[in-house]
């Protein structure tokens, strides 16, 4: 392992082990949120209402910790190792960028939209344009997890391959 520190103390691999750990727990997490819990809650719940307001409230957490995530990523990669040091900034702070506008961007014009809407999107007719409105957002909300996802992933590749170099 190599000697040399870091302004924050730790080895320089430490760092980069750090950081792909911060982006693996988050991985997991947003995976497991999308491919299993919004997945459950939609078929085991009485209403889509009761399933999308659980989803609702376990999203900011997704998309919150995916914004600390990429920065704190982005930070403990920052001048650690030259192999691939500037893609190793730059996909976590795009998994950051992904959270943040799908967070404070995209969620509050979904939340305004539904408290319009009322309890039940199903309740009102296929040619609302709201439904159709709602029907965008989603999938605009659903992209940028996926990109965040997408960006977190080959960050972590990365990141693990520069840490087994600088041993």
């Amino acid at each position: 392992m190599s000697a040399t520190m870091s302004p924050v103390g730790l080895a320089m691999p430490g760092r980069l082990l750090a950081a792909a750990a911060l982006l693996a727990a988050w991985i997991g997490a947003a995976a497991l949120v999308a491919a299993v819990v919004a997945p459950a809650a939609f078929s085991v719940l009485p209403t889509r209402a009761l399933a999308g307001a659980l989803v609702g409230r376990v999203l900011p957490v997704i998309f919150l910790t995916g914004l600390a995530v990429g920065l704190g990523a982005a930070v403990l990669g920052w001048h650690v190792a030259p192999a691939f040091a500037r893609t190793r900034l730059v996909l976590p702070l795009l998994t950051a960028l992904a959270c943040g506008v799908a967070q404070f961007g995209i969620a509050p014009r979904i939340q305004r939209l539904r408290a319009e809407m009322g309890p039940s999107i199903e309740a009102l007719p296929t040619t609302d344009p709201r439904r159709a409105q709602f029907g965008r957002l989603h999938g605009i909300s659903v992209a940028f997890m996926g990109a965040g996802l997408l960006a977190a992933g080959a960050a972590l590749v990365l990141t693990a391959v520069a840490a087994t170099r600088e041993r």
